[in-house]
């Protein structure tokens, strides 16, 4: 039983850095403020989730996996409110999102 949970802690903990990861990159490689919020906030959101569940599966039931379970719903309530606190203050700022706007990507070779 305990393999089980071990394989099922790690698919968990590594999923989540994988979400994380590329939370990162999207960050890095979209091309406005609203989309790369976009592309960080629900991964980030993803990766806490699997990341912290993986965790509180290694740490089995203690007082730690509790402690875990209120972080959790503390990202789970405060993620998406700075998401939106964040693209509220860029759209009174002035930050107009492109609507319908694609650019054509180049063509090399």
């Amino acid at each position: 039983m305990t393999v089980a949970i071990d394989i099922l802690s790690w698919l968990l903990l590594t999923t989540g850095g994988v979400f994380v990861f590329i939370g990162g990159l999207g960050a890095l490689r979209m091309p406005n403020l609203y989309t790369r919020m976009h592309a960080a906030s629900l991964t980030d959101t993803m990766g806490a989730i699997l990341v912290i569940g993986g965790i509180m599966l290694q740490a089995g039931l203690t007082l730690a996996t509790i402690k875990l379970a209120a972080i959790l719903l503390f990202l789970l309530l405060t993620s998406p409110t700075a998401s939106n606190a964040l693209a509220s203050a860029a759209i009174l700022s002035g930050l107009q999102p492109e609507e319908g706007k694609v650019e054509p990507r180049e063509r090399q070779g």
